[in-house]
């Protein structure tokens, strides 16, 4: 990578040389103006008001407008001979814990490269004592012709530079917060803390930029002389906000069905989020219980009335089996009476006594 400034960091009585190299790179899409009758490309010419021509970069110089708009010329010779001690120094001036720095502040990002041989040792007692240390160290330096704030610190094996706004470059945020007071209840923070939980972690690798990508596939297209892709409808996450617990709650069965979670569940099954309906103790219960059972007598009725018919069948059989014995029975003692007329009283008494015995058996 390219050195953009060489200097030294100041540590102490430590000098140790380095390059600064920016550490960050923009890879956003630029376009240029043309001119919509005939394609041509519309430029910015540098020309002088007075005279109303063209000048070179050569002939530009700087100069400060005063208020009441004079303009005061200032060379790189009187800003040479300013007294600035971090021209070619990053002058480390304290050690601090790094949550003391607020994240407003940050800018650029740049890496420090251990310039030369002999600065590698400087270099990994700095880097080494960061890291024991768990601080960061907050410095002074100079670069494109005014003084800045930095903050050093350890990036895998290298010392890395954020630019600082100086702390009156930060405003204060007056009249931002809302006016009005609002009370955030329990319930709504549990399903913010819920959401929060489903969303989980991310892999900060694997975020990119789906406007950049859309982008350079219309200009793909568009140079082979195909049609535009056309744009992928999606959710703008507007509109008015009724019910904040209602939101917040399809929030977290969107971010669950983004995350594959809860595919089996069918609708109006949402597990933990499902409504919960107390059971109310009134007479209403006690009517559905005894009409619940009502119904269940009913539903055995059939079965009953059929064990009814079959009983009553069985007593008809018995009764046609008696009767049919006893009409037997009848005939046996008329033919024992035939046969004691002409045999006598002997086999009369034997013939009716086996008679009952049938009866008995029937």
């Amino acid at each position: 990578m390219r050195s953009i400034w060489n200097g030294a960091i100041s540590f102490g009585l430590v000098s140790i040389p380095i390059k600064l190299v920016n550490a960050t790179e923009n890879h956003a899409i630029h376009f240029r103006q043309i001119h919509l009758a005939d394609g041509g490309r519309i430029r910015y010419r540098k020309v002088c008001e007075l005279d109303e021509e063209e000048v070179t970069g050569g002939e530009i110089g700087k100069a400060y407008e005063d208020a009441d708009g004079t303009m005061i010329p200032i060379t790189d010779e009187d800003l040479a001979q300013l007294p600035l001690p971090t021209a070619k120094t990053i002058e480390i001036v304290a050690f601090v814990p790094a949550d003391e720095i607020d994240p407003l502040q940050m800018d650029a990002a740049y890496y420090l490269s251990a310039n030369g041989v002999p600065a590698a040792k400087p270099y990994t007692l700095l880097r080494e004592a960061l890291k024991r240390s768990n601080k960061v160290a907050v410095a002074k330096y100079a670069l494109r012709g005014r003084e800045r704030l930095g903050m050093l610190r350890v990036v895998d094996d290298v010392i890395a530079m954020h630019g600082l706004l100086w702390p009156d470059e930060i405003r204060a945020p007056e009249g931002v917060a809302p006016d009005s007071e609002v009370t955030v209840r329990d319930a709504e923070l549990d399903l913010a803390d819920a959401l929060m939980d489903t969303l989980g972690e991310v892999d900060m690798d694997s975020l990119h930029d789906d406007y950049r990508e859309a982008v350079e596939e219309l200009i793909a297209a568009k140079a082979a002389g195909e049609t535009a892709p056309p744009a992928k409808s999606g959710d703008s996450g507007g509109g008015k906000v009724i019910d904040l617990i209602a939101a917040l709650e399809n929030s977290v069965r969107a971010a669950k069905k983004s995350r594959g979670e809860g595919e089996g569940e069918e609708d109006g099954d949402e597990g933990d989020m499902a409504d919960v309906h107390p059971i109310k103790k009134t007479t209403s219960g006690r009517t559905a219980k005894k009409t619940t059972q009502k119904k269940s007598t009913s539903k055995q009725a059939p079965k009953q009335t059929g064990t009814k018919k079959s009983t009553s069948s069985t007593a008809k059989k018995a009764t046609a089996e008696k009767a049919t014995g006893k009409k037997a029975a009848a005939k046996s003692t008329s033919s024992s009476a035939k046969k004691q007329t002409s045999s006598g009283g002997r086999s009369t008494t034997k013939k009716t006594t086996a008679a009952p015995r049938k009866r008995t058996s029937a």
